[in-house]
């Protein structure tokens, strides 16, 4: 490997892990504030919300890589600059399009450690800190799983405890429904089957529904009403923070949603998400690299540091719109997930175009 792009590559690690060290201790503080105010009405040693913080501030640092990225593709580019050192890497035979090329790969490589290892390795932690984090909670009255043999759920209202199983779950409604209801003191009261569940409110409408009470007597209604905690939204909120799964875990639980007639749409996205996330690094390296090297020579540093921060918003907000449109099943999911990288793709190839005149 030649001199130069040794340097090269040893100045942008250098910079992204300054760029990566600056905003750990910004996530570190605003997650210690965080903590502090939760664990304010709670009695547990000092060193616990730090610990806390911790678990869950590799998994902010993974969302915010591409951004860090960006800002850090600027730092070099203004470094060089200020030096003076890109006029003597071009007086070498250097262009534009080959510094470019090398900032291009060294993203794309990045990406791929950060999705095989750094993403598996924020996942396991932020699943042990949100496990950690709900025994202070009231959500453990409230507990729902998906298994093979269905979804689960434990629900207590009105000191009554339901455990709830359903063989499928679909839009606002559960199939093959069995409710067992118990007192305080787990003594059974009775079981409710029914071939269906309407749950779109908390009010559910049980449909051909069988109760057999603590005598054994059973009785047969068309429909019946019971009141729950839970409603579909709420269901399917317990399943949303996927960033806690590792790679392996989300296989697995697609193939438990499959077997309930889950819809699988925010796992495919999130699987396209992670699949597309090197390109999204790399392309935004780029785009950065092209915007310093066609505006870098007229503007002032804060100038540009604050139009990579702007930058970094639009982007954000980019994808979450094509994100959400996505998952609502407006848009398809491939579409939704590389719509936004073609965009700043496109914006980075109209770049290139002129900064080899430069």
């Amino acid at each position: 490997m030649k001199i130069y792009k040794k340097y090269l590559i040893k100045e942008f690690v250098y910079i992204a892990l300054k760029v990566s060290f600056v905003f750990c201790v910004l996530g570190f503080v605003m997650g210690i504030l965080e903590e502090l105010n939760f664990f304010s009405e709670f009695d547990v040693k000092y060193y616990f919300p730090i610990f806390l913080v911790l678990l869950n501030l590799p998994s902010i640092i993974y969302e915010i890589f591409p951004f860090i990225f960006l800002i850090s593709s600027q730092l070099i580019f203004l470094n060089l600059l200020e030096k003076g050192e890109l006029n003597t890497f071009k007086n070498h035979g250097l262009t534009n399009i080959e510094l470019i090329k090398l900032i291009a790969s060294i993203s794309f490589l990045s990406g791929i450690f950060i999705v095989t290892l750094f993403y598996n390795f924020s996942a396991s932690l932020q699943f042990k800190y949100l496990d950690i984090k709900k025994n202070f909670t009231n959500d453990n009255k409230y507990l729902a799983t998906i298994t093979e043999n269905g979804l689960w759920i434990k629900d207590e209202k009105d000191e009554v405890i339901n455990f709830i199983n359903a063989k499928n779950f679909m839009l606002n409604s559960l199939e093959d429904v069995d409710i067992i209801e118990l007192d305080k003191n787990f003594n059974f009261i009775k079981n409710i089957k029914a071939e269906k569940a309407f749950i779109k409110d908390n009010k559910w409408i049980l449909f051909d529904a069988k109760i057999i009470d603590n005598n054994n007597l059973v009785f047969e209604k068309h429909k019946i009403d019971f009141h729950s905690n839970f409603n579909y939204k709420d269901i399917s909120g317990l399943f949303s923070n996927l960033t806690s799964l590792t790679l392996w875990k989300l296989i697995e639980l697609k193939k438990d949603y499959l077997s309930i007639k889950y819809s699988t749409t925010e796992i495919d996205y999130h699987f396209q998400k992670v699949m597309a996330y090197p390109f999204l690094i790399t392309i935004i390296s780029v785009l950065s690299a092209t915007l310093m090297l066609n505006i870098g020579y007229q503007k002032q540093k804060l100038y540009l540091i604050v139009f990579g921060i702007m930058l970094s918003v639009i982007i954000y907000y980019i994808n979450f719109f094509f994100g959400t449109m996505g998952i609502n099943e407006k848009i398809p999911l491939f579409i939704s997930v590389w719509t936004p990288i073609l965009i700043l793709l496109i914006i980075s190839v109209i770049g290139l175009v002129r900064i080899n005149e430069k």
